[in-house]
């Protein structure tokens, strides 16, 4: 049976592909002081630009939101100018430059988002550093000039990553690398942390039903128009090894974010061998173990970002431990490995829905003991 595709984010939106929150945020989101949101329509406003090395689609089906919409792109554009890592002057760049020198004051709306990373980097116990910019940097995956590093490159920059050694002075907004040669580099986090912010900023102007969808970072927001009794949408989870809009099965959910790594995303074919853009921290190369794919269902798309990272550098089995303690969180995981196996964290065992003409079966419980 030929493979199920979906017309990615289409027809009125109701299946898309792409905590509680455990982390901090920087924005107050108090429901009250938003303004009423105006009327709910079946075709929404709706852009689609590319930014951050990826598409960016921001669809908004409340009447009359359009400005809102298009102010929201001028938002997203700052913030992503501001924390690349490969173009000078930027605020990240900037506080690379001045490593092991002097700590650098950056600005109100991107310090928040260095301090969330510093505080994934712990949580996850370093399977999410923030500081791994010098092996991203070495390895350059995702760029024209990505190639394989010596070993003797990879020892020498891979003790440079090390998020302990990053200072930050929440007074001064300022960050200081402590050791030359150090780079911050927050590609891992930066579009769960501005999927965020566009849904409070969407709240503050009167939205109310919307999806956000930053290359891979969705975010379900309200009720789905189709005016279904639960109000949920059905969201498609990525084939991690297809193209965006492929999906292995669906879950039914609303004011959700659903973020998937993949190991084919963006990558470097060298040989016959694939070498992910997911780089583990402690040996400064890709990722080396079973995992094709994790989506992270959460409250906050900025959990999504951290934790599916995290979740790879802990393998399968680990991986899903480490979920699973965070289910009274909100948040759930759906893995896949690179033999097509699915496994659902025990809190969305009862949600998800595989399908069955795509080649993926269920994992056997054992493997998770």
């Amino acid at each position: 049976m030929k493979l199920r595709k979906w017309i990615y984010l289409g027809l009125v939106a109701t299946l898309v592909i792409p905590l509680t929150a455990c982390g901090p945020t920087n924005k107050k989101d108090k429901a009250a002081s938003y303004p009423k949101p105006t009327k709910v329509v079946q075709t929404p406003s709706e852009n689609t630009e590319f930014m951050m090395g990826t598409v960016v689609t921001l669809r908004v089906y409340n009447k009359g939101k359009q400005g809102v919409l298009n102010d929201a792109f001028k938002v997203l554009k700052q913030e992503a100018k501001e924390v690349t890592t490969n173009q000078k002057g930027s605020e990240i760049d900037k506080i690379n430059a001045a490593a092991g020198e002097h700590p650098v004051t950056i600005s109100k709306d991107i310090y928040p988002m260095v301090k969330a990373a510093y505080y994934y980097s712990k949580n996850s116990n370093e399977s999410f550093d923030m500081a791994i910019g010098p092996i991203t940097q070495l390895w350059r995956i995702g760029f024209p000039d990505a190639h394989i590093p010596s070993q003797a490159a990879i020892t020498k920059n891979v003790k440079l990553v090390d998020y302990t050694k990053v200072k930050l002075n929440d007074k001064k907004h300022s960050v200081y690398l402590e050791k030359k040669g150090m780079k911050l580099d927050l590609g891992g986090i930066a579009k769960g942390f501005m999927a965020d912010q566009v849904k409070t900023y969407f709240r503050q102007h009167g939205v109310s039903t919307a999806i956000i969808d930053l290359g891979g970072n969705i975010y379900v927001m309200g009720d789905s128009p189709k005016g279904t009794k639960s109000g949920n949408w059905t969201v498609g989870i990525q084939d991690p090894k297809a193209t965006r809009g492929t999906s292995i099965g669906s879950i039914p959910t609303k004011n959700m974010s659903i973020v998937t790594s993949g190991i084919y995303e963006r990558y470097l074919k060298k040989n016959g061998k694939i070498y992910s853009h997911l780089m583990d921290p402690k040996t400064g190369a890709p990722f080396q173990n079973n995992l094709m794919g994790v989506s992270i269902i959460s409250k906050k798309s900025i959990d999504g970002d951290g934790l599916s990272t995290a979740t790879f550098d802990k393998g399968l089995k680990d991986g899903m431990a480490y979920i699973n303690a965070k289910a009274n969180k909100g948040i759930g995981a759906i893995f896949i490995t690179k033999d097509k196996k699915v496994y659902v964290s025990n809190n969305l065992k009862k949600k998800f829905t595989l399908f069955g003409d795509n080649g993926y079966k269920y994992g056997p419980a054992s493997d998770l003991k």
